[in-house]
């Protein structure tokens, strides 16, 4: 059996997304989760694996903004990775393994190539981190789910502004099949 190819997608880390001033900010608990991410980055990095920040990329007047306040605008400081992140972006932005996917859905596979992308590398298991756990992670599991990827979430590389993340988690492992790390014990649960 050949060995499976993993994938890391880092979903929606922006300032936006994470500074304390962002336009639609899970604040504290997305900047608690940034250490997290930093190491698991760098892990996927030694190990010459696929890193690709997926991020949300809008229009000024994109139909978002009906439901939600202006955010991550293309071209805006709102719209660069967030701290630590975006440093270690700038530094690993050339290597081959390393990308940047702008999305324009909460799904990172809609209107995108991430499917391309993946299979091009022939990936087959996809890990997912970032904000927010029920919003763009939970729909990028199930987009992952449904074109036939196995989808590791990573409990403590998410995170939401609505409390709703232990829930989302629960239900992206009942209905999408996903695994679900916890790192505080090294358990992955189904």
């Amino acid at each position: 059996m050949a060995e499976e190819k993993e994938a890391l997608l880092v979903i929606d880390m922006s300032n936006d997304f994470v500074a304390d001033k962002g336009g639609l900010t899970a604040g504290k608990a997305a900047q608690q989760i940034v250490p997290y991410l930093c190491d698991l980055v760098d892990q996927f990095h030694n190990e010459g694996k696929l890193i690709i920040f997926c991020m949300d990329a809008h229009e000024t007047n994109d139909p978002h903004f009906k439901l939600w306040p202006p955010h991550n605008i293309k071209g805006s400081w709102g719209a660069e990775l967030w701290g630590p992140l975006g440093e270690w972006y700038k530094q690993h932005h050339s290597e081959p393994n390393v990308l940047f996917l702008p999305k324009p859905e909460y799904d990172a596979f809609i209107g995108t190539n991430l499917d391309q992308i993946l299979r091009v590398h022939h990936v087959t298991a996809v890990h997912l981190t970032g904000v927010c756990t029920d919003i763009c992670d939970f729909l990028t599991a199930y987009g992952a789910y449904s074109r036939g990827y196995r989808t590791i979430a990573h409990a403590t590389g998410m995170a939401t502004f609505t409390g709703q993340h232990e829930l989302f988690l629960k239900q992206m492992a009942a209905i999408f099949k996903t695994e679900i790390v916890h790192s505080d014990d090294g358990r992955i649960s189904e």
